[in-house]
């Protein structure tokens, strides 16, 4: 018996996911792109195109980018150290990786405002010694946004790592490689696809992200006004096309870089094939 035939029942169970997909993704999407039909191309195109929304897109979309960039590079490193060595404590950090997921975003929020808040501890020493303000400056979003992203990071290249064949490492060792060369041309060609994933899911972490950011950013307009809070506003002034307009915007930029980062797997998955 095949592995796809172990589950009796294709149909109704094909037909419980469909429901499941309308129910729960496919129909409020679809509410949200005949909402934001009910407002003409030229007014809709007036909302997108206002300097003040354009300024919102760019503090989510590029502090969300530039997280999960850092969250990658740390994630591997803290992955790496997790599951190739043993140190004393060992279980009680992997405990506090999983504390961005349980912990309510509102809390993270206003823990890291009152740390990096020019008065906090963290805040006051940046400022004082490098004149670097975190707080209310999309500096601050950024390590809000690494602090939720970064155990989608970790947790996703775990398990790549633990089934990673060390004999290939020995094998390459033997023949003369250095440890730089054995991580470029040996680990990191082959963890890259799981990589790419955990990029992803940073990615769209960050990018809809709320609780944690309101409270650091200031949420002050052109500065550190993300998106999610600017479509809070617009539906504070009971303004529900704009709110909805920008919404679709912003899922259509979403689904085109996760798109993207899909044909980059895809495309990685197939070269590697090839190799």
């Amino acid at each position: 018996m095949s592995q796809s035939q172990i589950m009796p029942g294709f149909r109704p169970a094909l037909g419980f996911t469909l429901v499941y997909l309308s129910l729960i993704v496919l129909i409020p999407l679809s509410t949200l792109v005949f909402k934001s039909f009910q407002l003409s191309w030229d007014d809709y195109l007036r909302i997108i195109g206002s300097k003040r929304v354009l300024a919102s897109f760019r503090v989510s979309f590029g502090s969300a980018l530039i997280a999960a960039a850092i969250a990658s590079v740390f994630g591997v490193i803290v992955a790496w150290v997790m599951v190739r060595y043993s140190f004393f404590g060992r279980k009680f950090f992997d405990a506090i990786i999983d504390l961005p997921f349980a912990l309510p975003t509102a809390v993270a929020g206003i823990v890291l405002a009152t740390i990096f808040q020019p008065t906090g501890v963290l805040g006051k020493f940046l400022l004082d010694t490098f004149g670097i303000q975190v707080a209310f400056k999309p500096l601050g979003i950024v390590i809000a946004l690494i602090f939720i992203s970064i155990p989608f990071v970790v947790r996703t290249l775990e398990p790549v790592l633990l089934e990673f064949d060390t004999t290939m490492e020995e094998a390459a060792a033997s023949m003369g490689a250095s440890r730089w060369q054995i991580f470029t041309k040996v680990i990191f060609p082959n963890i890259f696809p799981a990589l790419l994933t955990a990029f992803a899911l940073s990615f769209s972490r960050s990018v809809g992200e709320y609780g944690s950011v309101i409270f650091i950013a200031g949420n002050l307009p052109f500065v550190s006004e993300i998106v999610p809070l600017l479509i809070v506003t617009k539906l504070e002034q009971y303004e529900i096309e704009g709110a909805t307009a920008i919404a679709l915007t912003m899922l259509l930029i979403s689904f085109l870089f996760l798109f993207l980062i899909n044909l980059l797997q895809l495309w990685t998955h197939k070269r590697s094939g090839q190799l």
